[in-house]
Parts: structure tokens; sequence; C-alpha cells
């Protein structure tokens, strides 16, 4: 398909799971019914952001209550479906992993991306967030086929992190996904120009559905985007929970990818990157 709509879903989710699915139930709804998506997207911990005390209790198996939510989602509206992400359980530990995953039309799901680079930070006077503290680490590049095109995943504080983006475009990812709960304080200077800078490098789309509100640890930036391989923001949400949308055209992403064959001219034999 050289044409579809994509959406993307901006959530303040919050520590009631019961309340935070319940809208999604509906903004998934309006993704479908009123922009025509074809594939959707949500934040990272869609499901579930409370207290440290409170993740054991909230976390989940994958397949689960919340996946098998979403699967019917994406069963009654026949649509692609990117789940934010998830506290994903661990067997026999106290950690778990930061999850995203991905569901077909049938409600099948066809992959799970497991947060690589997790968000370990103290900023003078502002955040400080120490994600390992609970989080494992994933260790797996991850995209599927579609007959959308090939899709790619990450997830928040990769975005940071080129190698990973890069290592999707060679493997022919034309859609990426960065699911995120960005602060404040990095969002409001950081979060799109790092998004577009990985839009305009890997010739892709780029879709970054973001949480927003204040949560235990931090507000939240939100202003989740689309973006296209050139770089240009075709969608940007506003302060509020909310849908936004825009056509994925691959075809235009290959004609810039003809004008521009950043793949042809790259010359790893000189980059030297493992010294």
């Amino acid at each position: 398909m050289d044409k579809f709509i994509s959406a993307a879903i901006q959530i303040d989710s919050q520590s009631n799971k019961k309340e935070n699915l319940e809208k999604l139930d509906h903004f998934i709804d309006v993704a479908h019914k009123d922009f025509g998506a074809k594939l959707i997207g949500m934040s990272e911990m869609v499901n579930f952001i409370g207290e440290k005390n409170e993740e054991f209790a909230n976390a989940e198996n994958i397949p689960g209550p919340t996946t098998d939510f979403f699967s019917k989602k994406a069963k009654q509206h026949k649509v692609w479906l990117h789940c934010g992400s998830i506290l994903e359980k661990i067997l026999n530990e106290k950690k778990f992993y930061n999850t995203n995953v991905f569901m077909n039309p049938r409600g099948e799901i066809v992959s799970t991306y497991r947060k690589i680079h997790l968000f370990d930070i103290s900023l003078d006077g502002g955040v400080s967030f120490f994600e390992s503290s609970t989080i494992k680490a994933g260790d797996k590049v991850t995209f599927v086929d579609t007959e959308l095109g090939r899709v790619g995943f990450s997830i928040c504080y990769d975005i940071r992190f080129p190698e990973l983006y890069r290592s999707l475009m060679l493997k022919g990812a034309k859609i990426i996904f960065v699911p995120a709960e960005f602060t404040m304080p990095t969002g409001k200077d950081h979060w799109e120009c790092l998004l577009r800078a990985r839009a305009i490098e890997n010739e892709c789309y780029i879709i970054a559905p973001a949480q927003i509100g204040k949560k235990p640890a931090f507000q939240s930036y939100g202003r989740s985007l689309i973006i296209d391989p050139w770089g240009t923001v075709i969608a940007k949400a506003s302060d509020k929970e909310c849908v936004i949308s825009a056509e994925i055209d691959v075809e235009y992403l290959e004609k810039i990818r003809r004008c521009i064959p950043c793949l042809e001219h790259r010359k790893p034999e000189v980059y030297n990157l493992f010294e």
C-alpha cells in the first residue's frame, strides 16, 4: 500500500489501569473512525504509570490482560496496532522489561520489542530517574514486514542512540515508532530535534506518540509527532490528550532515498566504530 493514514495517540496515563484502557478504547476508535487510520501507535508505559512500589502488581505477562484488550481493538477495526509499551514480567526476576507489542489486523501479536537503552540520568536542579533500578534492558533490534512497509521499533531514550536507527534503516525499515514518556526539561530542548534528525539521516517516517501530564517522577513533555523522511513535521499534538494523524506516502519516501542515496554513499570500512 503506497499511501495510508497513520495515527498517534497522546495520553496522560496514571496509576488506574482500568481508566487508562477506557481512554485508549475511545482514542483507538477515534483514530480509526474519524481519521481512517490503518496504523495506530500509542505511548510508552501506556497502561500504567505509578509509584515504584506499585509496579510489581501492575506488570503483566505477554500475552496478558492488556495485550488481550489491544488484540480485540486491532481485530475490531482491522488495523495494525502499535501498543505503546507496558511493564512485562520476567520469570523468577524482580525486574521487568519495558516492552512494546505490535498487533496485526487479525489481533495477533507479530512482534515484541524490549527497550534497549535505559533512562538513567540526574540533571542538575532537575530530574533524577534511574530506569535500570526496576527495568532490565532488551538486546534485540526488532522490525516487522507489513503490507504497509517494513516497520521498526524503539522506545523513548533509544532516540539518543543513532546506531539503533541506522541498523533499522539498513534492515529496510521505512517507518520507525518512538513511543515515549519524555521529561519536560529534556523534551522542550531535545525531543523534536532528535526525532527530526533520526528521520532525516535514515530517510524514514518517524511516529512518536508521547505521554503528557504530571507523573509521580516528573512532568511529561507530550508534543507527539509524526515526521516525514525529509524531516518535516507533518502532525504535532497540542498540550492535551488527543489523536494526531498524517498520511504515510511510501512512494515519496522512495523518491527521497533515490535523490539522496545515503545507503549507497556509506563507507563502513573506514568508520572504525568498534575500536
